[in-house]
């Protein structure tokens, strides 16, 4: 993989990071609720177990991301680029909130067309 494919799957296996954290940590805090939109507090207490495991597969996205850059495995990583567009899509669709469009599915469609072509 080239310098340009390598910063996306990195920036992909970040930004799962970064959600991870947010779900498994941080979803019953004031940055965990603001970042999902979550009406109270006791919602989000309610819903911090399911939180929690959303959280960790998205850490396991994050290690495909960085198995993929470790062992410079394009396969790989247009695989889980793939995974991160198909869920960007059902997030948006399910959810409504463009924002995720736009945090998953846009960096893994640049990442899967830089992997590809």
């Amino acid at each position: 993989m080239n310098i340009l494919q390598n910063s996306f799957v990195i920036l992909l296996a970040l930004i799962h990071l970064y959600i991870l954290i947010l779900e498994m940590f941080l979803w019953t805090k004031p940055k965990g609720i603001k970042a999902f939109g979550l009406k109270t507090k006791s919602f989000a207490e309610e819903t911090k177990v399911l939180a929690a495991n959303q959280g960790l597969y998205n850490g396991f996205l994050a290690a495909g991301f960085i198995w993929a850059f470790l062992q410079q495995k394009t396969e790989v990583a247009l695989f889980f680029s793939f995974c991160v567009f198909i869920a960007g899509i059902y997030g948006f669709y399910s959810t409504k909130k463009i924002q995720i469009f736009f945090i998953q599915s846009i960096p893994a469609l640049i990442s899967i067309l830089l992997l590809v072509f």
